[in-house]
């Protein structure tokens, strides 16, 4: 046996015992979500008392804020509030945006998104950042509790998100009734679907449709605190000054980077109710708070790396193993040793396999099947073999119910890739940790850069146009369902009642203006910049639909009947550097503007 073999044969029965005590604890929660699935589906029983729809609607709505802090965040912030703000089933909310005096970009968008929007307003901390999240969102509450005192008003419940989320438009209502019961109420998180190629994104899809699906429910119904997912939690006013209260009125741990974790520890700790709202869907469509998440390798290990230091070694540092929780500290926590077991688990089984194929093909001596075949252990291998399919098959199962099954066939390689990325973080987190404290130094925000979907891509969360039509009066009900009855397959709603005769062109836009919160407008040719029609070439133009009109300090301004697509987004960005701002015109209306400019 080789010293190689030697060192292998060492570490497989400790990675196996490892594996096993891994897989029974997961085994452990597969079974809790088990039951609650067969209560639920042979008993009748819809969790804790699930409201039903016109319960939802029928709440009265509540004073609502919405927190999003902000650093470097100018490329998304301005289309994220366009997107999320015509798209919120909700009249009663607020949204305050954190931003760092030292980030000049950040401020200037967003002092544009206030004057833009009267429902939004702007707090800006009294120092340079980055500090950290939780350092933003306290500075956040402050201006909310100014705001309060000069409009003579109070918010009922703050709702924490980022400036790529998109939030689900009933999300909000849901929030607001069981904010009546609980003191923090959390919504789903999930990546959006991306292609197969992006591996790196695709982990975060397989990682984040499990733990929604199978962890955070069985954590509930086990009794365990409920850690907040960071974005999408509405947490009471009670709660909020329970959380100041206890700590000099800091809501947040500044020095933490993970505040969303450990403000739910708090809560329970308070004895404050929280409640998960498991993923369910509606039109369709899960009702849960989406966005991007990191899809570059590098991006997704700074994220990764701050998620390690916060939850495993911040709060083991801070909470040590408390007697109440330490079950689901040894959850949060296990990846200390399990990502770095796995990782050479991994290296352990391309070994084996290397040395197979090599003694079929010279008729060598298979050096690692003297050390891992063995009668002794041989059941511990089979027994880890059996919990390692049946770990897959449980993740499967969660992927194929939010993203498909065809987005689920890639999750082999996905899981190989994870495991180095999750290595890499964990070593780099632990590394980053202990230099900070022997140098004695605080752990800074660790910046994961963002980006926003197309708005071609936010469809699905938009009101449907026969809803705005008849709730902005430019139809009736009944005229609405004559229309549909009589619709051609291939030809959109708009269009039909142009040709019925029911509303003019104008009118339509003017709809879908609302819909999408868009400006619409006639264009005339006076208005029309000829600098600025030369800024795209007439092909790209012409290909894409629309006309540059206007140019400001860093923005272009372009015309159009149709939403860009994905595709068109990226021309424009590969041909500008300008940040583009659209505009709805008429087919008609850009026709006759196309022939004298392009």
């Amino acid at each position: 046996m080789s010293w190689v073999d030697t060192c292998v044969a060492a570490c497989l029965v400790p990675l196996a015992l490892w594996a096993l005590a891994s897989g029974l604890d997961d085994l452990l929660l597969d079974l809790v979500c088990l039951f609650g699935w067969l209560r639920g589906r042979l008993f009748g029983e819809r969790g804790p008392g699930w409201p039903d729809r016109a319960t939802i609607e029928g709440t009265p709505e509540k004073r609502l804020a919405i927190f999003i802090p902000l650093w470097r965040e100018h490329q998304v912030i301005g289309r994220m509030l366009e997107h999320n703000l015509a798209a919120i089933h909700y009249g009663n909310y607020d949204v305050f945006l954190g931003a760092y005096p030292n980030d000049a970009p950040t401020l200037e968008a967003v002092r544009e998104a206030e004057r833009r929007f009267p429902r939004v307003h702007v707090v800006v901390c009294p120092h340079d950042g980055p500090t950290s999240k939780a350092d933003c969102l306290n500075w956040i509450y402050q201006g909310m509790l100014l705001e309060e005192e000069e409009r003579g008003v109070r918010f009922e419940v703050a709702v924490l998100h980022d400036a790529e989320d998109l939030i689900h438009p009933e999300s909000l209502r849901w929030i607001n009734c069981l904010a009546g019961r609980y003191d923090m109420v959390q919504i789903p998180v999930l990546p959006l679907a991306t292609p197969l190629r992006k591996l790196t994104h695709g982990v975060y899809c397989d990682e984040f449709a499990e733990f929604q699906s199978r962890d955070l429910p069985a954590r509930q119904w086990l009794g365990g605190f409920l850690p907040s997912c960071g974005v999408g939690t509405g947490y009471a006013r009670q709660a909020l000054e329970r959380l100041a209260q206890a700590a000099a009125n800091r809501l947040f741990d500044p020095g933490c980077l993970t505040e969303d974790y450990e403000v739910g520890l708090r809560l329970r700790k308070l004895g404050s109710s929280q409640v998960f709202v498991p993923v369910r869907f509606l039109n369709g469509h899960p009702l849960a708070t989406r966005e991007l998440f990191p899809d570059q390798f590098r991006d997704a290990l700074r994220q990764r790396t701050r998620w390690v230091i916060g939850i495993a070694l911040q709060s083991w540092e801070k909470y040590g193993w408390d007697a109440g929780q330490w079950y689901w500290f040894w959850r949060d926590r296990k990846g200390l040793v399990g990502n770095p077991a796995t990782f050479l688990f991994n290296l352990i089984f391309l070994y084996g396999l290397g040395t197979w194929v090599a003694s079929r093909l010279w008729a060598a001596p298979w050096g690692l099947a003297e050390a891992a075949v063995s009668v002794t252990f041989g059941w511990l291998f089979e027994a880890t073999l059996l919990l390692l399919f049946l770990r897959t098959g449980v993740r499967a199962g969660c992927v194929t119910r939010i993203y498909g099954w065809r987005f689920a066939l890639g999750m082999p390689a996905r899981i190989l890739w994870a495991n180095g990325l999750n290595f890499a973080a964990t070593v780099s987190a632990v590394a980053r940790y202990w230099l900070a404290r022997a140098r004695r130094q605080p752990l800074v925000w660790l910046k994961t850069e963002h980006q926003y979907p197309s708005r071609a891509a936010l469809m699905c969360h938009k009101r449907r146009l026969g809803e705005v039509l008849v709730g902005s009066g430019y139809l009736e009900e009944a005229e609405l369902e004559s229309a549909l009855s009589s619709q051609p397959q291939h030809r959109r709603l708009g269009e039909h009642l142009v040709v019925l005769g029911r509303l003019t062109e104008e009118e339509v836009y003017e709809a879908l203006s609302l819909q999408q919160n868009l400006p619409f407008e006639r264009l005339e040719p006076a208005q029309v910049h000829r600098a600025a029609a030369l800024v795209l070439s007439p092909d790209v133009a012409r290909r894409w639909r629309i006309l540059p009109f206007r140019v400001e300090p860093g923005k272009l301004y372009v015309a159009g009947p149709e939403l860009p697509s994905e595709e068109a987004e990226r021309e424009l960005r590969a041909a500008t550097r300008l940040e583009v701002r659209f505009h709805l015109i008429t087919p008609a209306n850009l026709e006759a503007l196309a022939q004298q400019f392009l």
